[in-house]
């Protein structure tokens, strides 16, 4: 045994790096192993550079629509290597700002492949396939997620893709069928529609986003159709194959099967734990399924053995990651540190944005709440209509009797950032009227909070 660590993280995502992070600040002495590149799906396949393209798309919309501003622009195009380069600029970046993230903790970041097959030991096996171990007091499993293929005959083509491929062409499809439509499949579609794609969404489920609240959802199906993204729902694929010059997906709807043709076939069906590396029956590690159990301090059933992120289900988040990474690095502290899983605010970055935290309508009234529901549109705020925005609504849930904030869920600009205000009311337990009554700068989108808040307390004051 070469070295010992009073933690070992296993896994250098958001949840990993984070963990390793915490545990440092509270003096451990922390090792983090990782086969790849820090910051882990997250960082390098997933929630950024996704999001340096959703700022692309939007410039090649805004140009595309530039005339309603006054502006003329001739022959506009896409240089899409251009578009790519700087998308993976902004990985290596923050990759790079992950590396010194390390160093200035003190924490030895370990290359290679991670294996746990007896308590407080780690292995770690590099590329040329040699072991060297490592003790460890506690071990924070943080091994991540990967694509979901499902069993679809000829999901095993040329030209089949998952978010991964995805990420890295280096072109633009003509045509795209994603199936899935979920959160990467839907911001997928907003994504390559914008840049000219046709493309076709197939959703199984009866409405696209089935985990946001339903009005929100269907609020959105037509704007996206609108934006010349087809959505297909109630509808199931049967197979893909080979066709002249591309792929063709069989599909089975509610009345009819149909043929799609498609240059490239996007697999958007969710993501698996990986458990690779971890001797689960060896080690008696209780599981739930796919995903190992934990309890609310992040601590499997074996003592000094803790799991966070995409390894333990729920929301497959990279902020829920990192805070599941904070409370197991203080219980491993000796710090006693729950998860409060009450307020995880949920965000996708389509066109427009869609936002949730807190309960839905439905879940609130399931529960028990004398449910009260107010919801203020962006054609009524001055920012929106200035940004030349006005598409979407706020909503919130309230509880009739206390005045408390429920839940909130938005559609419409920076949806993603307005969400923030709305989880701190939940998390501080905060009635509407403290929304309401406080001062929000005007002109700005935030107002769009306070009015929806006004009307859980009387009546929102710039809605007719």
């Amino acid at each position: 045994m070469s070295d010992a660590f009073d933690v070992v993280v296993i896994g250098g995502g958001p949840g990993g790096y984070v963990a390793a992070i915490r545990a440092a600040q509270l003096g451990q002495t922390v090792a983090l192993v990782e086969k790849e590149n820090l910051g882990g799906t997250c960082l390098n396949r997933g929630c950024i550079p996704t999001k340096a393209l959703v700022k692309a798309a939007g410039l090649w919309r805004d140009i595309n629509h530039c005339s309603e501003f006054g502006f003329s622009v001739s022959e506009p195009r896409v240089d899409f290597g251009q578009v790519m380069a700087r998308k993976n600029s902004v990985v290596q970046t923050l990759r790079s700002g992950t590396e010194m993230l390390m160093k200035s903790n003190k924490i030895s970041v370990i290359r290679g492949r991670a294996e746990l097959s007896r308590i407080g030991e780690v292995a770690v096996r590099i590329a040329d396939g040699t072991a060297s171990v490592i003790g460890a007091q506690n071990v924070i499993l943080a091994n991540g997620s990967a694509p979901a293929r499902i069993p679809i005959p000829g999901a095993d083509l040329p030209g089949v893709i998952t978010s991964d491929e995805a990420l890295e062409l280096d072109s633009i499809p003509k045509r795209m069928v994603i199936i899935g439509g979920g959160v990467i499949g839907i911001e997928f579609a907003s994504i390559f529609a914008a840049f000219g794609t046709e493309i076709t969404v197939v959703e199984v489920l009866p409405v696209i986003l089935p985990m946001v609240d339903d009005e929100i959802s269907r609020r959105l199906t037509p704007l996206m159709k609108k934006a010349g993204i087809n959505i297909l729902t109630k509808t199931r694929v049967e197979r893909i194959a080979k066709a002249d010059g591309g792929l063709t997906v069989t599909v089975e709807g509610a009345s009819a099967k149909n043929e799609l043709n498609a240059d490239l076939v996007l697999l958007a069906t969710g993501r698996v734990p990986v458990t690779d590396g971890i001797d689960i029956p060896g080690l008696g590690l209780q599981m739930n399924g796919r995903v190992v159990a934990v309890d609310q301090r992040m601590r499997s059933n074996i003592s000094g053995v803790y799991a966070i992120g995409d390894l333990v289900g729920g929301a497959m988040l990279a902020h829920v990651a990192s805070a599941e990474g904070i409370v197991a690095a203080e219980n491993c502290a000796g710090i006693d540190s729950v998860i409060d899983y009450r307020v995880v605010p949920s965000c996708i970055f389509c066109e427009p944005e869609v936002a949730s935290v807190g309960l839905t309508e439905k879940e609130a009234k399931d529960k028990g709440f004398n449910v009260k529901v107010s919801k203020f549109p962006f054609s009524a705020n001055g920012k929106a209509l200035t940004l030349g925005e006005p598409n979407g609504t706020v909503k919130l849930i309230g509880d009739a009797d206390t005045g408390q904030v429920l839940g909130g869920h938005i559609m419409g600009p920076h949806a993603t950032d307005l969400i923030a205000e709305v989880g701190l009311a939940i998390k501080a337990r905060l009635t509407a009227a403290a929304i309401a009554h406080t001062i929000h700068a005007h002109p700005t989108l935030a107002e769009t909070v306070a009015e929806a808040a006004h009307g859980l307390v009387s009546k929102p004051l710039h809605l007719a």
